[in-house]
């Protein structure tokens, strides 16, 4: 399922001969590749083809802690960043932001395989990196260490990854660079940037949890817009009039949807009380006053989310702390900033009109 930021309804343009000979070129080439993987003896599952694949592309910086070594490569530039990570090629990275998020999905990977051994519809995790390839050894050997399964790299020496991620169908991408994420979302690209939480917090390693902001993040940041521009009171007004005209879609809605998808799949095998994903939103808006249209909104799109709280402007992080999130996504940096100190894993959106005042940082 692409994973770019157009709506299921939206108007698909008539693709040109070309572009179809080049699609079945392409799937002439996946053909003869599986046919070649095929005939190999393996026990372990092949990737999927991206177009069936949920991908998340996740950069080393987000997926290791690298401080260190990112301290190395500003103050003595590269080639002193590149023999450092040479010679230290058999030292482990340690877990950083991303990991935990990232073993979460290999968990619902396996229990997709046990429930469906010949269905490709799971996460493929792409390792997408600017580093050059010579680091890739010390990424690979932490990468078998931790038993993760990436098979996919992407390490474009400095170069910038959009068009690796455009080609591989991202349906999300995770990195510690705030600039190449705005330059994702830019290009339609569900894409966040990842930041460390401040204190170690216990993960459940049998579901995996995602916890959304709703406006400019699920949603379109319209609602965010007459906040800013007409006040708070202006801002109930509008979504009690419009309270049965779904919202816009935001970066993340994709992503949401393809947890849902995967989600039924449970569902479909009786194992609902079982499932491994659970979903949740975590929104400042109160329910009174302007819950209505954001739960008929999700309700519009077939989407089910597990559990929905309105904070009325409370503080998120005292509530993420008790749902620990593997991944909270949100589009303001002080909602991020809160979450960080009471240890959750926030992931910042940078979209919609809130970045019109306080830039990514």
């Amino acid at each position: 399922s692409p994973g770019t930021m157009s709506g299921s309804g939206s108007e698909e343009p008539q693709p040109s001969q070309a572009a179809e000979d080049g699609q079945q070129e392409a799937e002439q080439d996946w053909a003869a590749a599986k046919a070649f993987y095929d005939n190999l003896v393996t026990k372990r599952p092949r990737p999927p083809k991206p177009q069936n694949a949920i991908t998340v592309a996740v950069s080393s910086r987000a997926l290791f802690d690298l401080v260190e070594e990112r301290r190395i490569y500003e103050e003595h530039g590269v080639e002193k960043y590149v023999e450092y990570q040479q010679k230290n090629e058999n030292v482990t990275l340690k877990p950083g932001p991303a990991f935990y998020f990232v073993k979460a999905l290999e968990h619902v990977n396996a229990r997709l395989l046990e429930l469906y051994p010949d269905d490709e519809e799971r996460f493929d995790i792409v390792l997408m990196t600017n580093n050059h390839a010579q680091v890739g050894v010390r990424l690979i050997n932490s990468i078998n260490h931790y038993g993760l399964t990436i098979e996919r790299f992407c390490m474009t020496g400095g170069e910038s990854p959009i068009g690796y991620l455009t080609a591989y169908l991202t349906n999300l991408y995770l990195s510690a660079d705030s600039e190449k994420v705005q330059e994702a979302i830019e290009a339609g690209i569900a894409s966040a940037t990842m930041f460390t939480a401040n204190k170690d917090v216990v993960y459940s390693d049998t579901q995996l949890r995602v916890a959304f902001d709703g406006d400019a993040v699920i949603f379109s940041d319209e609602s965010e817009q007459i906040v800013k521009e007409q006040g708070l009171d202006r801002f109930f007004e509008h979504e009690q009039q419009n309270e049965n005209k779904p919202l816009a879609q935001g970066p993340l809605k994709g992503f949401l949807e393809d947890l849902g998808k995967l989600q039924k799949k449970f569902y479909a095998k009786n194992e609902r009380l079982d499932c491994p994903i659970r979903t949740y939103l975590v929104t400042a808006r109160s329910a009174a006053s302007s819950g209505a249209r954001v739960l008929k909104t999700l309700r519009s799109w077939g989407l089910e989310i597990d559990e929905a709280l309105f904070l009325a402007g409370a503080p998120k992080g005292p509530i993420l702390v008790k749902i620990r999130p593997h991944i909270f996504f949100d589009d303001q940096m002080f909602h991020i900033k809160g979450a960080q100190k009471l240890g959750t894993i926030a992931a910042h959106v940078p979209y919609g009109i809130a970045q019109k005042y306080r830039k990514s940082t």
